[in-house]
């Protein structure tokens, strides 16, 4: 399973998912639009990431990438099923989602922005839009709690 940030720009909320896409098994985050990485293009370590990932940005793998519908694409073809967390017109609750585990290795699940969350162009290329449904006031979860919830439920499937 491959993780695709776009746009979520607290560094605590990068650093929380490193941790938890290690935790999960994954293989792989790509950190698209100003998704502030680990380490910056001078080589500097991110010290907010690194006190919040606690390592895991050292041991899982990432890449900075400029393009995210162009990623989309080039992953789809190789195979992977994308799976948007937003809420949206076409979204489903995310315990709905039927998954086999040999699947798991060809999934990629996509989060974005705290406040404006995925653009249309990359929900329309999602095979699906998992929601959290919410029963309290509040509209949604963290960015990062939504990609550990959803996380976690595709890998114990």
């Amino acid at each position: 399973m491959v993780v695709i940030l776009h746009n979520v720009r607290s560094t605590h909320n990068v650093g929380s998912i490193f941790r938890t896409a290690d935790a999960a098994g994954c293989e792989k985050i790509y950190l698209c639009g100003i998704t502030p990485a680990p380490v910056d293009r001078f080589g500097r370590v991110n010290e907010k990431v690194s006190k919040v990932a606690l390592g895991a940005e050292r041991w899982i793998a990432w890449e900075k990438v400029g393009q995210i519908i162009r990623l989309i694409d080039k992953i789809k073809k190789e195979g992977y099923k994308i799976f948007a967390v937003e809420q949206s017109s076409r979204s489903l609750p995310y315990q709905k989602i039927k998954l086999l585990k040999k699947d798991l290795a060809k999934t990629a699940i996509v989060v974005g922005n705290e406040i404006k969350g995925l653009p249309p162009a990359i929900l329309r290329r999602a095979d699906k839009v998992l929601e959290i449904p919410m029963r309290g006031k509040k509209e949604s979860l963290n960015v990062a709690v939504a990609f550990g919830v959803v996380a976690f439920n595709l890998i114990n499937k």
